[in-house]
């Protein structure tokens, strides 16, 4: 069983920042081939943001926040992080982290954990 949990939510300025954090946790070993933030909106279905390949850092990104939002790991801590960067109201939303065996994928379904998610409001 892979746990995964999500500080650093909050509230922050239009223009400001704020830094997710993901810590993984397991019972046993396990392959980790990516993580990846998705946020979701109340009556909303849940948006990919972000993912990083465990293995060599490769990166993808959703348009909304390419340039805006930084994804990065810490394998040795199995963390993983989501820096954001200018922030708008429209990036309101719960954000959750994501386990995935698939590499980059930018589909909820091909992740099999998940954190339980943190808030972030952004005012304008």
């Amino acid at each position: 069983q892979v746990q995964l949990v999500e500080s650093g939510g909050g509230l922050a300025q239009a223009g400001r920042s704020l830094r997710l954090s993901c810590a993984a946790s397991a019972g046993r070993t396990f392959s980790t081939y990516s993580m990846g933030w998705f946020r979701q909106a109340p009556g909303k279905e849940r948006e990919f943001v972000a993912a990083v390949s465990m293995s060599d850092c490769s990166t993808f990104y959703a348009d909304s926040v390419k340039g805006r939002f930084t994804i990065s790991r810490d394998n040795a801590k199995i963390t993983v992080f989501l820096q954001m960067n200018s922030l708008k109201p429209e990036d309101t939303d719960v954000y959750y982290c994501a386990h995935s065996r698939w590499m980059l994928t930018v589909r909820a379904g091909d992740y099999d954990y998940w954190g339980q998610g943190t808030q972030v409001t952004v005012s304008s």
